[in-house]
């Protein structure tokens, strides 16, 4: 089993994010000695609780920081941006990092505000047109424009002989079967809607035929690991806490304590299920070593896939850190 971070820049409680940004670095430092396989970084707008708004510039700065682990994006929002922009951005990164970057292409919104922000021409009603905007970055990479079409005199990739791969990133499972016919890799986000992860990485699976470098797919989880199963629950809280903030106070709440997410959840939500329970999977996977180990075998068997990208939100840095070694510990001995 593959072992991958999505880091988020999470602000640490008393914190700020600069020490964010700091930490986002480290954790690729830490993820590439540990024997992580990659390291995706989120793009976030208008969030007191995250630092990544702009995945590029982590990748730049961790790839430089790093030397073996694979670095990307999970995931460049495209429907904000121009797809040749996007392509010359991580071909700069690919650049730097030869072999080394994954460029995940996401089609979520940031919120009707931040959208329209974002949006150039605001004249125009937004389309849903993330197909096509993965198709001609495609073509943008593989020099696959129409000699009649206007883009095919560009060529981004002068001078580049390697490219970044190009994976796309989803939650709901509309885009598994797109990504398999393309032969892109697919990673599918179970911290989000983790009863639709099986039904959409297996008909990943089952369109991805002819896949470009044999990439397949991903279960994106959140996971926290602790010494024992009783201290990876109590751990888990914070999580579950924010997301009760996020829904009260929108983008403005900011990341709790343990202590804080222990007076403000219920006894219900204390006691929502982290392991697998009467076959339906949890939001997160909170235990030891041994107990996140035995559901991550399940739950990778079940999807068809055998990479896991873990999204970890512990409060305290130093616990965060010891989470994803002990992780790491399970699953690849390190």
């Amino acid at each position: 089993m593959k072992l991958s971070l999505i880091e988020l820049a999470g602000v640490a409680p008393d914190s700020d994010k600069p020490q964010a940004l700091k930490a986002a670095v480290a954790a690729a430092r830490q993820a590439e000695d540990l024997g992580y396989h990659r390291i995706w970084y989120a793009e976030h707008h208008d969030a007191a609780s995250a630092a990544s708004s702009a995945p590029e510039i982590l990748i730049a700065l961790a790839a430089t920081a790093t030397s073996r682990i694979r670095v990307g994006s999970g995931a460049v929002l495209l429907n904000h941006y121009s797809p040749y922009k996007v392509v010359e951005n991580f071909l700069l990164l690919e650049a730097l990092a030869p072999g080394r970057i994954d460029l995940g292409l996401g089609r979520a919104t940031a919120g009707p505000v931040v959208d329209l922000a974002l949006r150039r021409d605001r004249g125009v009603p937004p389309t849903d047109d993330f197909a096509e905007q993965v198709q001609e970055i495609l073509a943008h990479l593989d020099g696959g424009f129409p000699a009649d079409h206007p883009f095919a005199r560009l060529d981004p990739t002068a001078g580049i002989p390697s490219r970044p791969e190009v994976w796309i990133l989803g939650s709901s499972g509309s885009s598994a079967q797109m990504a398999g016919r393309l032969g892109l890799g697919y990673a599918f986000a179970g911290f989000i809607n983790p009863g639709g992860a099986i039904r959409s990485l297996l008909r990943h699976g089952a369109h991805a035929a002819g896949s470009r470098s044999g990439r397949g797919g991903i279960l994106s989880l959140s996971v926290v690991v602790a010494d024992t199963d009783a201290e990876a629950r109590r751990l888990s809280w914070t999580r579950t806490a924010l997301m009760a903030r996020l829904a009260r106070n929108g983008t403005r709440a900011q990341v709790p304590t343990v202590e804080e997410a222990a007076r403000e959840l219920t006894q219900a939500q204390k006691d929502t299920p982290t392991v697998i329970t009467d076959g339906r999977w949890p939001l997160q996977i909170a235990g030891s070593p041994q107990t996140v180990r035995d559901q991550l075998e399940q739950m990778t068997k079940a999807a068809g896939v055998e990479e896991v990208m873990v999204q970890d939100m512990v409060a305290d840095p130093a616990t965060r850190a010891h989470s994803r070694t002990l992780l790491a510990q399970a699953v690849n001995g390190r």
